[in-house]
């Protein structure tokens, strides 16, 4: 199982108003709580987290071995000046997909405020300059209106319709080139 050595820093960028930092089993109370908000049920999937162990193993067999294995991953962001955790964003690299693609998730409390723009703007400059990938992808339902919003804003444009399986329903691919 993956580990994160808590004496690398944890900070992976900041904002005017958010840290976003890496995701650690100190957040499974948190993630427990964002993962089975009906609207990431209902936008993202039932990840099947039910209780602080589900979370733990959760943050570690997603986010934290996506560090180790490609120097990127989901990671939490915070409001900078309580340090409350507010939701997610970060790169993921799914085997479905040639390119990583730029996920975000924020408790609706938080919603309407900028944060998921701020985030993801951050998160895509980081991909660009520090991480130097030439393609970042966006998914969403077609229906998403709000996260639709966000990936163009941040400069992704829709491609095209897809399926990440046989069995998934149809999904919007958004793409940016650097």
């Amino acid at each position: 199982m993956p580990s994160l050595d808590k004496s690398v820093g944890l900070k992976v960028l900041e904002t005017e108003r958010l840290v976003i930092e890496k995701l650690t089993t100190d957040d499974a109370v948190f993630i427990l709580g964002l993962v089975n908000e009906p609207s990431f049920v209902a936008n993202i999937g039932d990840r099947g987290v039910r209780n602080p162990d589900d979370a733990r193993r959760y943050i570690l067999d997603g986010p934290v071995d996506s560090y180790q294995r490609f120097g990127f991953g989901m990671l939490l962001t915070r409001l900078k000046s309580e340090r409350t955790p507010i939701g997610i964003c970060g790169l993921v690299k799914r085997e479905t997909l040639e390119d990583p693609d730029l996920g975000f998730a924020f408790r609706p409390q938080f919603w309407g405020q900028g944060f998921a723009y701020e985030s993801c703007a951050a998160v895509m400059k980081h991909a660009r300059e520090v991480i130097g990938l030439k393609r970042v992808l966006g998914i969403t339902s077609p229906g998403n209106r709000g996260s639709i919003r966000v990936l163009e804003k941040v400069g992704l444009k829709f491609e095209k319709l897809i399926r990440l399986g046989d069995d998934s329903e149809q999904i919007k691919l958004f793409a940016a080139d650097f």
